[in-house]
């Protein structure tokens, strides 16, 4: 077993300074938005960034709740920026994309959770770039059903919510979630979209068996969740959850081939995978078409 304290050779990347990264760095700020790859410290945020592909992250840089893993600013928002979706599909736009990925903070303090947002993107977005395929990485709403009818109707191509670590861990580190509920939405997304594509994603590393992880990955399959992302938690400070251990390559592969047993269209396992790295080729491995 590969112990939580130096990292390992293989999670060591190379530091971000493309010419394609500080391009695509300075497009961004200037439109005011936020991405999820500097927020939560991505590691991928190099290799993704050069190839011209980012995670946004409307509604804003602050979190209404506070998960113990996750690094994104925790407090209460004070703004609501209507114009976002717009400046959002301008730059999608801009930089000629064919996948976008967008995210989100929580938004507790909304009546809708922010889906009126999430929304507005992938509209503003097929308005300006019809080739573009959206996939959406939505929160729990608070287990809101209209709130996700409100995402569903705009038809995402991948709706997006994870399931983040197992049954017995998640209360520990996600207080203001809940497993089943995470369960119940992804579930409901097929009930309003029979043909939608739907996928989950979660971390290892934090004091979960592996029982326990094939245990998620058949819960998800349960409700008929197409693609899995699996990676290694990666503790963002000292003030956060701690590091269990390390999985090694080789158990990333083993993971992989038991989603693929348990029938997932497409699971990406690694110990550097996040739920939206090199997504549209997750997207297009599962649809069999080709992205763009």
């Amino acid at each position: 077993m590969a112990t939580a304290r130096r990292l390992p050779e293989w999670l060591k990347v190379k530091a971000p300074g493309s010419a394609g990264y500080l391009e695509l760095r300075q497009l961004v700020r200037s439109e005011g938005l936020n991405t999820v790859c500097e927020e939560a410290h991505c590691p991928n945020i190099g290799e993704c960034w050069d190839r011209g592909t980012a995670t946004f992250m409307v509604l804003g840089d602050i979190c209404t709740r506070a998960c113990s893993y996750c690094a994104v600013k925790t407090g209460m928002p004070t703004t609501l920026d209507l114009q976002e979706p717009v400046r959002l599909a301008e730059t999608v736009e801009r930089l000629g994309l064919r996948y976008a990925v967008i995210t989100s903070v929580d938004r507790d303090d909304l009546p809708d959770g922010g889906a009126f947002i999430f929304a507005q993107c992938i509209r503003q977005i097929r308005k300006r770039l019809p080739s573009c395929k959206v996939e959406v990485l939505i929160p729990d709403f608070e287990g809101d059903p209209d709130a996700l009818a409100k995402v569903m109707e705009a038809k995402p191509d991948t709706l997006n919510h994870n399931i983040e670590t197992v049954r017995r861990v998640f209360s520990r580190v996600r207080p203001k979630g809940d497993y089943d509920m995470s369960l119940e939405l992804l579930a409901n997304a097929k009930r309003l979209d029979r043909d939608a594509v739907t996928k989950s994603g979660m971390m290892v590393g934090l004091g979960e068996s592996w029982d326990e992880i094939l245990e998620t990955m058949r819960d998800l399959r349960s409700v008929d969740c197409d693609l899995l992302t699996i990676g290694q938690y990666l503790r963002p400070s000292g003030k956060h959850v701690p590091l269990a251990r390390w999985y090694t390559p080789g158990e990333f592969d083993e993971l992989r081939l038991e989603g693929e047993a348990l029938g997932f269209r497409h699971v990406a396992s690694g110990p550097l995978v996040r739920s939206s790295y090199h997504a549209d080729e997750q997207h297009a491995a599962a649809s069999g078409v080709e992205v763009g």
